[in-house]
């Protein structure tokens, strides 16, 4: 029998780690919602030639992350409140699926390791450690699809988050107390476990509403 813990490994091309390099950027703010990416700087950087690096801001474009303007150049996206809008929705659908399936798979191993995430999170919260918060804040939503165990779930939420990414620092600042949003995830986590599909999804629904409320002013 094959062991589940072993799987195939998977040889990345070069276009794929550079598009992963630049999505990991994008989403840290190296590169910041509107610049234009200069080719030779990125490829200096990344130590690449030119041939695979436009082949991986092909990908992003693709992927939406970076748009190309005619006789202008590439440049990072900027996200307004109806991306924000979107965005979201799509996260609620691929976030939704993916618990309804980890409970699906086994709920209680799902629910252990979300609450693992939810005590970095709280370790975080304790030392007011913002940073440190979002890191645990976007592990639990990554680690949430991930029990799915959906290849194509996965590839979805990893382009939405790099996106969600962009706009988490101006959602950190409209929490009053950050108590607020560690219990939303400690629930959805408890939910879960308990194999409650029907809690677990208005909970998700609930956590995905709230945040477009701080982000966008007019649905305030």
């Amino acid at each position: 029998m094959t062991s589940p813990i072993l799987q195939p490994v998977v040889q990345e091309t070069t276009p794929a780690l550079i598009a992963r390099q630049l999505r990991r950027a994008i989403g840290e703010g190296d590169l910041v919602p509107g610049q234009q990416l200069n080719e030779a700087e990125l490829s200096r950087r990344l130590g690449v030639s030119r041939g695979p690096l436009r082949e991986a801001m092909q990908r992003l474009t693709q992927e939406g992350l970076l748009v190309s303007i005619r006789n202008r150049g590439v440049f990072v996206i900027e996200v307004t409140d109806d991306d924000v809008r979107d965005m979201y929705l799509a996260r609620t659908a691929v976030e939704r699926a993916a618990a309804t399936r980890a409970i699906q798979v086994d709920a209680e191993h799902a629910g252990e390791r979300l609450l693992e995430v939810v005590r970095t999170m709280t370790a975080a919260v304790a030392q007011n450690d913002t940073d440190a918060l979002t890191e645990a804040d976007v592990e639990f939503h990554a680690l949430l699809v991930a029990l799915a165990g959906s290849a194509r779930l996965s590839r979805m939420h990893t382009t939405l988050m790099v996106e969600t990414r962009m706009c988490i620092t101006a959602l950190e600042s409209r929490y009053n107390s950050h108590i607020f949003r560690l219990d939303e995830h400690r629930d959805i986590a408890e939910a879960i476990g308990r194999s409650d599909v029907e809690r677990a999804d208005r909970l998700l629904l609930d956590h995905m509403e709230d945040a477009i409320g701080r982000l966008s002013p007019s649905e305030g």
